[in-house]
């Protein structure tokens, strides 16, 4: 289910005591600075695993103070959204438990939700607190809170995963807080969100990859990286993202991933069977159909209503 809100409409009360954002880079950076300017929380607390970390949080105003403390971090907060690597999640979690309050929510927003969704939902039900996965589907290359804005939210799509086991008032709120920030929302299961989001996310994350590898190696003539253009360096342009982010990515949803690149693959193989065969009309047919997809994508994106 898709909403959609035709303009951005800041709330117009606090709708939260006290938001935890454990991880303030990019994404929890702009979400503090997104929830402050809504003033939807009395109080945005951050976490972070340095001191420099904490002056940056300051500079940027994405929280209203940051901590290395975890415990003290998470103390008291009704809402706290998980904004580390994949790989920290967990081991996070499970350190914080003794300070969740009972009935918090935590949420998250990491770009894989099915072992995710599953290891989370049952350690954070332990402390009597409420687990819905959400991803939205918006950053950028640049990392870090320094890089943060407010606006990074708005009209990009958001999937909240809720199961089987979710509390319903919970997932309400989870929902909430997305439209507050002026996100589009769509309901996936946790399995379906990953399938979906290896082909339009993380494939053409692992092609940038590739190109960058190949073509910028430094085994090859200087000349090469010099005739690289606009457009190798927008295809290429997310290469530029977190390593460990990307790696913990791969390793998580590496089934699904493995599906989308044997069917890229595939669809690679039957160009280059084109190209042996010197078939004008296969490649000429191979070009338009990417371009009328493509159009019909934009358009679609560029339409006031996804309903």
């Amino acid at each position: 289910m898709f909403h959609l809100p035709s303009s951005i409409r800041y709330p117009s009360r606090v709708r939260w005591n006290k938001i935890t954002l454990v991880g303030v880079g990019l994404l929890g950076g702009s979400l503090g600075l997104a929830l402050r300017r809504r003033k939807l929380a009395k109080e945005i607390a951050g976490y972070v695993r340095r001191e420099v970390s904490i002056k940056e949080c300051e500079r940027a105003g994405a929280t209203d103070y940051a901590t290395t403390d975890l415990l003290a971090a998470v103390s008291g907060a009704d809402l706290i959204v998980l904004c580390t690597p994949l790989s920290q999640m967990k081991p996070l979690m499970r350190q914080m438990l003794p300070a969740i309050k009972r009935g918090a929510i935590i949420t998250d927003v990491g770009s894989v939700k099915g072992s995710v969704v599953r290891e989370l939902e049952s350690l954070v039900a332990k402390a009597g607190a409420h687990f819905i996965g959400s991803h939205p589907m918006t950053g950028g290359e640049k990392q870090g809170v320094l890089a943060a804005r407010a606006e990074l939210f708005e009209c990009a799509v958001c999937v909240v995963t809720p199961t089987q086991n979710t509390n319903p008032a919970a997932w309400r709120k989870v929902e909430t807080l997305w439209k507050d920030v002026g996100a589009r929302l769509l309901r996936a299961s946790p399995d379906e969100h990953d399938a979906f989001v290896s082909r339009s996310s993380h494939l053409p994350h692992l092609m940038a990859a590739t190109l960058a590898n190949l073509v910028l190696d430094p085994k090859l003539p200087k000349e090469q990286a010099l005739l690289c253009a606009t457009g190798f360096r927008d295809t290429t342009r997310v290469a530029s993202g977190s390593p460990e982010m990307w790696r913990d990515i791969a390793v998580t949803n590496r089934k699904q991933i493995g599906r989308a690149l044997s069917g890229f693959i595939a669809e690679l193989n039957k160009f280059q069977s084109a190209l042996k065969r010197g078939d004008a009309k296969a490649i000429a047919k191979f070009y338009e159909t990417a371009k009328q997809r493509r159009d019909n994508w934009c358009a679609c994106c560029a339409s006031p209503s996804l309903e």
